[in-house]
């Protein structure tokens, strides 16, 4: 017979240092200003004839992003890319499910000089990329995972 203790499922933290919020502001017809707390600003729209982002495109550009830093972040250790591009994409579908996105794809295009810095920073590459969609990327993390968005009025 054992003495040991079963382990207890883990409860993630929350808190003032886990949270993590914007705020939105209506500025136009079917156009809003995203604000983070540090004053950031961007702009989505409806995607009518303004050239802002729709909150669709921020999503995808929020997964790239994502993953873009951190790869860059383990690459760049080794040497700085001479090419660092990506795309992110999927299919926008209606269906039982409601309005949704599949097929999501994260495309990497990078490159590094010859020599010995650039050849330590393409092996480190595929294995950058892995940690990143594996459990870095925050964004694309709770997209596989998923997460319950509770709606409220105020």
């Amino acid at each position: 017979m054992s003495d040991a203790i079963p382990s207890q499922p883990s409860t993630p933290p929350t808190g003032p240092e886990t949270l993590r919020s914007v705020g939105l502001t209506k500025i136009g017809e079917g156009r809003f200003k995203a604000t983070n707390a540090r004053g950031g600003e961007t702009f989505m729209g409806s995607g009518g004839d303004d050239p802002d982002f729709t909150p669709v495109e921020l999503l995808l550009a929020a997964i790239a992003g994502c993953s873009a830093i951190d790869v860059d972040l383990i690459t760049r250790k080794r040497a700085d890319a001479t090419t660092f591009e990506l795309t992110c994409e999927g299919h926008k579908v209606r269906d039982e499910h409601g309005n949704r996105l599949t097929g999501l794809r994260l495309t990497f295009d990078v490159q590094f000089a010859e020599g010995p810095e650039g050849d330590a920073a393409r092996d480190v590459l595929p294995r950058a990329i892995g940690q990143s969609r594996d459990r870095l990327c925050t964004v694309s993390r709770t997209v596989q995972v998923g997460a319950d968005v509770t709606y409220e009025q105020a």
